[in-house]
């Protein structure tokens, strides 16, 4: 890919380092859309000139690639930290599934942004081959999890997955960070999403 990547972080004057440019432009892109922002509205934003800010990036491609790769390298981090945790798929899969909230979380922002790409750019399309990425190793690990019995073996994996996640996903449509901790959240949806809303009671058990 001949898209410009993150480059080394350089520092400003306090509130004007990397991290407040990509912050400024992220919230411009999910507010104004991508293509209806331009640079002079990122530097208007910040309160500084073009010339000011083309001394921390080479220009808008370069901030959504950062955006978006910040969102996708969460996902992966949370991806490589249940590789590592002893215990049946099943149980990995709850733990990807909580992490991934707690991702949202963190970088709402970010993964607001991620999710309203559509590929109409090399940096797009980049960010949406990872996403099929990430949603390969979800499907692999419900399968996983079906084939030692953990979980309903009568559901497509990569529906189950695109299922699990489009739910996770949601949660950028309402989510903030006032409305609660984001670990009691998490807990929540995998609540939902492995034991259903439905209260189980002794004709449950028996069948019609």
């Amino acid at each position: 890919m001949d898209t410009v990547r993150s480059t080394p972080r350089r520092r400003g004057r306090p509130g004007h380092d990397l991290d407040a440019v990509l912050a400024a432009a992220v919230r411009l892109f999910n507010a104004r859309g991508y293509d209806a922002t331009s640079m002079f509205d990122v530097a208007e934003a910040l309160g500084i000139t073009k010339s000011t800010l083309y001394h921390h990036v080479s220009g808008k491609e370069q901030l959504l690639a950062m955006a978006v790769d910040r969102a996708v390298d969460g996902l992966f981090e949370a991806a490589a930290q249940v590789q590592d945790l002893q215990g049946t798929a099943t149980v990995r899969l709850q733990e990807l599934v909580r992490s991934s909230v707690l991702v949202l979380a963190e970088r709402l922002e970010f993964v607001t942004l991620l999710l309203r790409v559509r590929g109409n750019t090399q940096v797009e399309q980049h960010a949406l081959a990872r996403r099929r990425e990430f949603d390969a190793l979800v499907t692999e690990l419900v399968k996983q999890a079906q084939a030692e019995g953990g979980i309903r073996a009568d559901v497509d994996p990569a529906t189950a997955a695109r299922l699990l996640f489009g739910m996770v996903n949601s949660l950028v449509e309402w989510y903030r960070p006032e409305r609660g901790r984001p670990e009691a959240l998490a807990d929540t949806v995998v609540r939902l999403a492995f034991d259903g809303l439905r209260t189980i009671g002794p004709s449950d058990d028996q069948g019609d």
